[in-house]
């Protein structure tokens, strides 16, 4: 079994920024790819960014240029700096990771989730 465990959300006003952070622990073997996805209210849950193993970094189009993904493959960690924050980046935002266990089996788990507002 793996945990995520977030922290940065918050409150900020539009143009502000925040970093959120996640960090896995359990029973991995090695990382694939790491990711952050959001839910607005009434709306579908949706990627926001992912990196994989090797850096290589894929951003959903609302945010390219004003998120940042980063991992540290040392301590299973990744994080998202969200500058020029928007009132419609509001959402609850979830870390997702993919990942080997030591069992050899491929699995996803996902963090509670960690709100983030940003007000007009």
């Amino acid at each position: 079994q793996v945990q995520l465990v977030e922290s940065g959300g918050g409150l900020v006003q539009a143009g502000g920024s925040l970093r959120l952070s996640c960090a896995a622990s359990g029973n991995i073997f090695t990382i694939n790819h790491m990711g952050w996805h959001r839910q607005a209210p009434g709306k579908q849950r949706e990627l926001v960014a992912v990196i994989s193993s090797g850096g290589s970094t894929n951003y959903a189009g609302s945010v390219k240029g004003r998120f940042t993904i980063s991992r540290d493959n040392a301590k299973n960690t990744v994080s998202l700096q969200m500058n020029s924050l928007k009132p419609e980046d509001t959402a609850v935002y979830y870390c997702k990771v993919d990942y080997w266990n030591t069992a050899g089996r491929s699995m996803d788990a996902w963090g509670q989730g960690t709100q983030v507002t940003v007000s007009s």
